[in-house]
């Protein structure tokens, strides 16, 4: 069990600098969401990255310290290729309000373009996480990026 939980539990100071990134990766969601540019990268991509990004940070804070980016591959490919059952597409067109915000969280159409972009995100994470070596020390929870 140890090397998969507990770098988070224990360190109010590294739970803290998460949930900031965390907030500052929905407010930037959001953001990208509501600025329209014509720029498929930035209106439909950064969305996509963000949102994977977002999940990096949720299951970080789980308390899980290895393969990170890994069970947040998991994450977003599995809600990826749910789209392709055509569940999230019926419950947007048809359920009430809730489910059907519900239905555009998950998404409503596959694309391969969107697992790329889920990667991108998740790999500037995982690679802003370990330059910033957050907790995995137990005694720092930031250094200088080199």
């Amino acid at each position: 069990m140890s090397g998969l939980r507990g770098g988070l539990a224990g360190d109010g100071r590294a739970r803290g600098v998460w949930l900031g990134v965390l907030a500052a990766i929905v407010a930037a969601g959001l953001v990208s969401r509501s600025l329209r540019t014509g720029e498929p990268l930035f209106d439909k991509y950064l969305g996509d990255a963000l949102y994977a990004a977002m999940v990096y940070a949720v299951v970080r804070l789980s308390g899980l310290t290895a393969r990170v980016a890994l069970w947040s591959g998991v994450i977003m490919a599995a809600i990826e290729l749910f789209q392709l059952t055509g569940i999230p597409a019926a419950l947007h067109r048809s359920g009430p309000l809730p489910v059907r915000l519900f239905a555009r969280l998950l998404g409503t159409v596959f694309s391969w373009f969107d697992l790329a972009a889920y990667a991108a995100g998740i790999g500037v994470m995982a690679v802003a996480d370990q330059k910033l070596d957050l907790d995995r020390d137990g005694r720092s929870w930031s250094r200088p990026m080199s």
